[in-house]
Order: structure tokens, then C-alpha cells, then sequence
């Protein structure tokens, strides 16, 4: 078994290819669930569904977010009457005491539906009821990934990093505001002065992720900060990646991002922004696979391919380079 971390598109593009190397219903895939939202009433999960809507064949390819062809009607509608009614457009947070109280698994992370500032499909919205209506029964974060992906016909297990509410927080001099109004209304734009993880000090991994991380792990060319570092934030979730073998892909062709914030909030956070930098935001990586046109030396065993992603050819490419890295490290044959 191999386990693959996930945070925004960057793993889903990795695993469109994947089943000609890994065997999906052997290949656990544990996603970042720091930038998930409360909004308009139920709980948006924006990586743990890419990873569901990518495994279940209904993703939008040309945005890596939300379903193919999806109508949003209700979107739509919301935003009219805010607008008919004369209300300011989002983000807007409910009141301070409201992000504590109710339902935990809001915390730090609620906002109102009043002109919505997360498109929100409407195929996709069902998804986000059914989970929310899931939760509020009483079931937990795990049990309910399970319950859609098993709806959607996916066979690779999907795992949240924990059923504890973690939420990523940007700091920057406009004020501290949730990742999601940082890159999604705010395109990123606000100079940032730290990130915090939030609940991250009261959040445990699920049984389920720290026996799929007994396994090698396989990090995709991921955000280091927004998408690990909530997992990261974990005591638990560093000590397991710390005693595995992991491979990491990088996001960078040396100094240059193939989509994201990520550089930015590297260098906001002291590291460069290029694979260097990524080499030395994750100490616990025991080999790495490269771009053939990033030059950089690693103090650990590096593969190098095209790592361009974006069709299933590209990820069954990277893929491949994965399984030499494993190879590399004595765990291939696992």
C-alpha cells in the first residue's frame, strides 16, 4: 500500500493517471481539511471533494473545482436577492461567538450564505447538504467521506486528516481572514505575515489516517504551507511522516510555481520560494521527484521526469517516477 497526501489539485492531476502504477483500492489518498467552510448553512470540504469528484469521474477538468457542467441556479438566485435587497457581498463572517458555538464542526471557519462568495454548483451543493445533514445526525467526518465516495463508486479510500475542525488562517496587514477569502475573494492578493492553523493544537489524525500512514507516503506537488501544513500542524501527523519513508513532488521547476500561492507564502514564512525551499520545509521527505529542467542539488535522492500534470498521460508519467523514487528508498516493492 502507498498513501497519498492531498491538497488542492495538485495530487488529483497526480492520481487522473495513476491506476497504471497504483492500484486505487490500495492507494489511501488523505486530504487537507484546513480550508474547508461553513457556508450557507452546510460544510464545504474543497479538497477532500476535488479528490471525490476527480476519483468519481464528475470533476471540471478546466477549473479543478466543483462538477463538470454543473447548473448554479441557486448561486445565482442568492447573489440576486443580496443585491435586490442592497446587502454588501461576501465574504461575511458570522459574529465571533457564532464560530464556537453550534455545531463543532464550524469552528473558526463560519460564514453567512448572504451572497455567497464561493460559487457553489448545484449538483454540488447536494453533496455538501448530504454531508452536513450526515454530520448533524452524529457521524463523523471519516464516516461520511465514506458514505459519498461509496455513493460516487469510488474504490480509493478517501481520508480526512482528522475529524477535528482545523482552520487555516491568514495573517496579513489587512487583518487575519480564513485561506478561503485569502485566495478565493482576495486572489491572494494580501501581503501575508503568518499563517496559523487553527484547532491544530486540539486536532488529532483519525485512526484510519495514522494506519494509512504505516505505509510509504507519497506527497503531491502540493502547497507545503496551506495544504500540508494543516496536517503538519498535527503532532501526531509529523511523528508518523518522521518514521515512514516518504516521497514528495515538488511544485516548483526550481524557482518557478506551477499554480498557486505557494510561492508567496513561502517566502512569508521564511523559506524560498522554490524546490530548495520546499526541500527544506519538509526534513521528513526521503527522495524527491523533479522537473528534468530544475537543476536543484538535494541533500536526498532525487528522480527527475516532466512533471507537468494536467492529463491522465501526465500523471501516470509522474506516477512512474514516484515508484523509481520508491525504489530509491528500499519500499517499491510495497
Amino acid at each position: 500500500m502507498v498513501t497519498f497526501l492531498a491538497g488542492g489539485t495538485g495530487t488529483p492531476k497526480l492520481l487522473a493517471g495513476s491506476e497504471a502504477v497504483f492500484d486505487p483500492a490500495d492507494t489511501p489518498v488523505v486530504c487537507n481539511t484546513g480550508d474547508d467552510v461553513e457556508l450557507s448553512g452546510v460544510l464545504v470540504c474543497p479538497d477532500v471533494d476535488t479528490v471525490l469528484f476527480s476519483e468519481g469521474g464528475l470533476l471540471d477538468r478546466e477549473t479543478w473545482w466543483g462538477i463538470d457542467g454543473d447548473s448554479t441556479e441557486t448561486h445565482e438566485a442568492i447573489r440576486e436577492v443580496a443585491d435586490d435587497a442592497g446587502l454588501d457581498s461576501g465574504p461575511r463572517y458570522l459574529p465571533e461567538d457564532a464560530q464556537t458555538e453550534g455545531r463543532d464542526i464550524s469552528r473558526f471557519r463560519r460564514f453567512s450564505g448572504v451572497a455567497e462568495f464561493m460559487e457553489l454548483g448545484d449538483h454540488d451543493r447536494a453533496i455538501h447538504v448530504t454531508r452536513t445533514g450526515l454530520l448533524d445526525e452524529g457521524h463523523d467526518l471519516t464516516s461520511v467521506t465514506a458514505t459519498l465516495a461509496t455513493a460516487l463508486g469510488i474504490d480509493r479510500p478517501v481520508l480526512p486528516m482528522s475529524d477535528d475542525p482545523i482552520a487555516t488562517i491568514v495573517h496579513t496587514p489587512e487583518g487575519a481572514m480564513h485561506f478561503q477569502e485569502f485566495w478565493v475573494h482576495r486572489r491572494a492578493g494580501p501581503e501575508v505575515d503568518r499563517v496559523e492553523f487553527r484547532g491544530a493544537a486540539d486536532a488529532t489524525p483519525t485512526d484510519a489516517v495514522l494506519d494509512a500512514l504505516d505505509s510509504p507516503v507519497v506527497v503531491g506537488p502540493s502547497n507545503p504551507i496551506t495544504s500540508l501544513g494543516p496536517m503538519l500542524a498535527m503532532d501526531a501527523f509529523e511523528a508518523a511522516l518522521e518514521s515512514t519513508p516518504v516521497i514528495a513532488v515538488s511544485p516548483f521547476v526550481e524557482d518557478r510555481v506551477f499554480s498557486g500561492p505557494a510561492a508567496k507564502l513561502l517566502a512569508a514564512l521564511g523559506y524560498e520560494p522554490s524546490t530548495a525551499g520546499v526541500a527544506e520545509a519538509y526534513p521528513f521527505v526521503d527522495a524527491f521527484v523533479l522537473d528534468t529542467d530544475d537543476g536543484t542539488a538535494l541533500d536526498r535522492p532525487v528522480v527527475r521526469t516532466d512533471t507537468e500534470l494536467g492529463t491522465p498521460a501526465d500523471g501516470e508519467r509522474v506516477c512512474r517516477a514516484v515508484r523509481e523514487a520508491l525504489d530509491r528508498v528500499g519500499t517499491g516493492g510495497l
